[in-house]
C-alpha cells in the first residue's frame, strides 16, 4: 500500500477542480525558484501564469488514455499499453496523426492506482461528454487525457469554404462516448463563452472556437452580402456555426491583439 501527500492541501498548491476519477491541482507560489527568478515567479504567479496537474484515480473497471509522453508518475498497481490493436490499426492510426498535431496512439493505463501526469502552465478543463450529447470536437494539441470508455478519433472538414478560409485546421480530434476528458485550454474556464445552439447560428471572427459538437456545420461567410462591403467594413470574413450543439469559444488568444483602453 503506498500514501501520498498528493491531494493534501498546501500553502504552495491546491485542489482547483475534482470531477469523478480527475482531480486538477494548481501549485499557487513556485517555492523552487533561483533567487534570480524569484521577481519573474512572483509575478507571474500574480496574473494567474501557474503549474497545474492532472491526477486520476484508475480502478479495475475503467482506465485512463493520456497523451503521449505526460506520464510523471504511476502510484500503485498501474500497467501501460497502447491503443493499437493490430498491425492495420497502427498504421490507420498513424496516417491519421501525420494529418494533425495531434497523436492517436496514446498511452492506456490500467489496473488499481494514481497516474500522475507531468505539469503544464495551461489551464486544465474537464468534460463531461453526456454535457455534449456524446460527441465534442477539439483543437490540436488540446487533448490531455480521458477515460477509455471514450473513442478517439480525426475527422476532417467536410466543405471548402471552412477547409480554405477557416484557419480552424483542416483536420480535429473528435472524441465520443461516454465518460470525462481533461483538456488543455489557452484560457481558463472561467473565462470560457459557452454557446448552446438550437437550430441557430453562431458567427465567430477568427478562430476563437477551441470545442464544438460535431453536429454543428461549420462554413466561412461574409460580413455582409458582398466581398468589398465585408472589407471595407473592416470585419471581413467569419467562423459560422450552425445548427443544434454547443461551442466554447476563448474571449482572447493571447492579449496582442486586444485593444488597449485609453487613459
Amino acid at each position: 500500500m503506498v500514501t501520498t501527500n498528493l491531494l493534501v492541501e498546501t500553502d504552495a498548491r491546491k485542489i482547483v477542480e475534482k470531477r469523478g476519477r480527475f482531480t486538477v491541482i494548481e501549485y499557487l507560489r513556485d517555492l523552487s525558484v533561483s533567487p534570480k527568478m524569484a521577481q519573474e515567479a512572483y509575478f507571474a504567479s500574480e496574473m494567474n501564469i501557474r503549474k497545474r496537474q492532472l491526477i486520476a484515480d484508475i480502478d479495475p473497471f475503467t482506465g485512463v488514455y493520456a497523451q503521449a509522453g505526460e506520464m510523471q508518475l504511476m502510484i500503485g498497481d498501474l500497467n501501460a499499453s497502447t491503443n493499437v490493436k493490430g498491425p492495420g490499426d497502427f498504421l490507420k492510426k498513424v496516417v491519421r496523426s501525420s494529418v494533425t498535431s495531434e497523436t492517436i496512439i496514446k498511452p492506456r493505463y490500467t489496473g488499481k492506482g494514481t497516474l500522475v501526469l507531468e505539469p503544464t502552465f495551461y489551464h486544465i478543463i474537464l468534460v463531461d461528454l453526456k454535457e455534449w450529447e456524446g460527441d465534442v470536437v477539439i483543437e490540436d494539441g488540446m487533448f490531455l487525457a480521458c477515460e477509455d470508455t471514450v473513442d478517439l478519433d480525426i475527422i476532417a472538414r467536410k466543405n471548402v469554404s471552412s477547409l480554405i478560409l477557416g484557419n480552424e485546421g483542416i483536420f480535429n480530434t473528435k472524441l465520443t462516448g461516454e465518460g470525462l476528458a481533461a483538456l488543455e485550454s489557452p484560457v481558463p474556464s472561467d473565462e470560457l463563452i459557452v454557446a448552446d445552439l438550437d437550430n441557430d447560428v453562431i458567427k465567430i471572427d477568427g478562430d476563437m472556437a477551441i470545442a464544438w459538437s460535431s453536429s454543428l456545420k461549420f462554413t466561412v461567410e461574409k460580413t455582409t452580402k458582398t466581398l468589398t462591403g465585408s472589407l471595407a467594413s473592416g470585419e471581413g470574413l467569419v467562423n459560422v456555426y450552425s445548427g443544434t450543439g454547443r461551442v466554447l469559444i476563448a474571449p482572447v488568444r493571447d492579449n496582442w491583439g486586444t485593444n488597449i483602453p485609453k487613459e
